[in-house]
């Protein structure tokens, strides 16, 4: 696919993100008439089309199961650059910024992109076949994060309110680094086949063959293109967000709406790559893409956001609600069961994403 690329693809992919991060400087921080938001907008699709471009050269390149792991964490970087950044802006109403932010992205990718991936590709081949053992893998160390750091702050005792105290927080932050590196290891080192994509018959694809790799030189160019289109998408998202939240509020629909559309904006390159690698029924590949982000968003996150908390004045809530918990557990059943069986029908990609309707249904409608 990426060798059909033609020279127009090559240099709208390259003069997308260079514009994007043009737009950032002379936007940032300022209040944007409603020419400029439109502009702001195109510019931001055009971003992400770019990103999953150049993500997949620097995929193609370093293979599997590495080129999942460049999207996943490049992006989680920056979003964790973002929450920081409004964290210091917002005071103590941005409080639950971090627990929203890492709740939407679990369930966007465990439940959104794991969903449309496995209807796409099992409507298109039949069956959705993946390893059993690294999803499984892959699906224990999110629930174990996601549990750590989202759920015990509303049942600890230490600290009023659904909070951790300094020494649990502490304790969440490097469990979680803890956890990610464990999990990066495991999959690029010692168990590498089990993240690799499998054929109908559950023999291991370790190499594609329908184009060759792009040189170290255009995988490098492509790298630095993937950073700044990411940091024009974000960038451009946090400038058009504003106009968002009005319109989030002339709607009279909930402010938590604004970050289920500024995370799904952000994870937008991610899941236009996962449903490509779904279409050319590499599914491993996507789930890869989905769980690796759901873990990144989460590792990564709650240490910056810990380290964070040293300067930063008023509470960071980190405690998930009622409802929030249970829509966690019932994903975390109904991704095991989708798991074991290491295939999946298209009955199983309509329950993830009826799960992912009921998250955005509980957002708009609470």
């Amino acid at each position: 696919m990426i060798a059909r690329r033609g020279p127009l693809a090559a240099q709208w992919t390259t003069l997308v993100p260079l514009l994007a991060a043009v737009l950032l400087v002379f936007t940032w921080g300022r209040d944007l008439p409603a020419a400029v938001v439109a502009l702001a907008t195109l510019v931001l699709a055009g971003a992400v089309l770019a990103a999953v471009h150049h993500a997949e050269v620097v995929a193609h390149r370093v293979g599997e199961p590495f080129g999942s792991l460049v999207l996943a964490i490049a992006v989680t970087i920056i979003e964790v650059a973002l929450i920081v950044t409004l964290m210091v802006d917002g005071g103590d109403k941005s409080s639950t910024l971090a627990r929203d932010t890492v709740f939407a992205a679990v369930m966007i990718t465990c439940n959104g992109i794991v969903g449309l991936c496995l209807l796409v590709a099992s409507l298109r081949h039949g069956t959705a076949v993946f390893n059993p053992e690294g999803t499984g893998a892959a699906l224990a160390t999110v629930a174990t994060l996601a549990t750590l750091s989202l759920v015990l702050p509303t049942f600890t005792t230490s600290k009023p309110g659904p909070e951790f105290s300094t020494v649990q927080l502490t304790f969440a932050a490097l469990s979680s680094l803890v956890l990610y590196g464990l999990f990066v290891a495991t999959q690029t080192v010692r168990h590498r086949d089990y993240f690799l994509p499998i054929t109908r018959h559950g023999e291991v694809i370790t190499a594609e063959e329908h184009a060759a790799a792009p040189t170290a030189r255009t995988a490098l160019i492509s790298l630095g293109l993937l950073g700044l289109a990411l940091v024009g998408v974000v960038g451009l998202a946090k400038g058009v967000s504003p106009t968002i939240e009005s319109g989030v509020e002339a709607a009279g629909l909930h402010h938590a709406v604004v970050g289920v559309i500024i995370a799904l904006l952000v994870l937008l390159p991610e899941t236009i790559a996962a449903l490509r690698s779904a279409r050319r029924d590499r599914v491993q590949t996507s789930l890869n893409l989905a769980l690796g982000s759901a873990m990144a968003s989460i590792g990564l996150t709650i240490p910056a956001v810990a380290l964070a908390s040293v300067w930063l004045s008023g509470p960071l809530v980190l405690g998930l609600g009622a409802t929030h918990m249970v829509l966690l557990a019932l994903t975390v059943v109904v991704a095991s069961l989708t798991v074991v069986p290491g295939r999946a029908t298209p009955l199983q990609g309509g329950v993830h994403l009826v799960l992912f309707a009921a998250y955005l249904e509980l957002a708009i409608n609470p």
